[in-house]
C-alpha cells in the first residue's frame, strides 16, 4: 500500500526580528492507516494529534526552524513519543523558539526517510534559513517545499539568517531539476508544480523577490 498524503492547516503567529505575523500554516502528514510523518509541526499539537487517527508517529520532521514551522513540534512529540528532525544549521533558530528542548536527530542532505513503504529524500536547500530542507517522494510524485518554493516565487529572503542569492541557487540546482509534473506543497498556501515555477526563475532574479 502506497502512503497517502493529508493535509491539515493550522493558525497562529510568526514572529523574527522584533516583529509578529498572523499566518496559516500547512501541516502535512505521509503515512498510511497504521503509521505516519509529521512535516512541519505548526501551531496546534492536538489538532495535529487529533488528525494522526491513532496512527503510529514516527517521525517530526522540519523542513526549518522559524517557529511558526515548529512551535508545537516538542508537545507532539512528548504526547506520541516521536522524534524531532532538524537540519543541524537550523539549530540556532530553533534554540530561539525552544531553548530548553533540541531536537533528536539531525537531518543530512540526501538522507532517505521511509514512511508505509513509501521514500522521502532530503534535500538540503538553504536561503530562506540555513537549515531549509525539502522532502522529494517520487512515488508520490510530490516534493515538500516548507517555505523554500510557493506558487509564484521563492521564499521571503529580507531577514535574519536568509539570503536572496542562496535560496535562488536552491531552487535552480535542488528543485527545478525535478520532474516537471512533480507537485510542490508549500508550507504556506496553494500548491503548485515544478513546470508552472520553473519558467519564472529568470523573472525571479530579476525582481530580487
Amino acid at each position: 500500500m502506497t502512503a497517502r498524503i493529508d493535509h491539515l492547516v493550522t493558525s497562529g503567529t510568526f514572529a523574527l526580528d522584533g516583529g509578529e505575523w498572523d499566518v496559516d500554516n500547512n501541516v502535512w502528514i505521509v503515512g498510511d492507516d497504521t503509521e505516519a510523518i509529521v512535516i512541519d509541526a505548526a501551531h496546534d499539537a492536538a489538532a495535529i494529534e487529533a488528525a494522526l487517527g491513532g496512527r503510529t508517529l514516527r517521525a517530526i520532521v522540519c523542513t526549518h526552524a522559524h517557529n511558526d514551522h515548529i512551535d508545537a513540534a516538542p508537545a507532539l512529540a512528548e504526547a506520541t513519543g516521536a522524534p524531532i528532525l532538524l537540519h543541524p544549521h537550523d539549530l540556532p533558530l530553533w534554540l530561539q523558539t525552544h531553548p530548553e528542548r533540541t531536537p533528536d536527530s539531525p537531518l543530512a542532505d540526501g538522507q532517505e526517510i521511509t514512511v508505509a513503504g513509501t521514500t522521502l529524500k532530503v534535500l538540503h536547500t538553504p536561503g530562506h534559513a540555513p537549515g531549509c530542507v525539502c522532502l522529494y517522494a517520487p512515488e508520490l510524485g510530490t516534493v515538500f517545499t516548507g517555505d523554500t518554493l510557493f506558487q509564484g516565487g521563492p521564499g521571503a529572503t529580507g531577514r535574519s539568517f536568509s539570503s536572496f542569492p542562496t535560496i535562488i541557487d536552491s531552487i535552480r540546482d535542488r528543485l527545478l531539476t525535478l520532474p516537471g509534473d512533480t507537485k510542490v506543497r508549500t508550507g504556506h498556501g496553494d500548491p503548485t508544480t515544478i513546470g508552472a515555477e520553473a519558467p519564472q526563475l529568470d523573472d525571479w532574479i530579476k525582481r530580487g523577490h
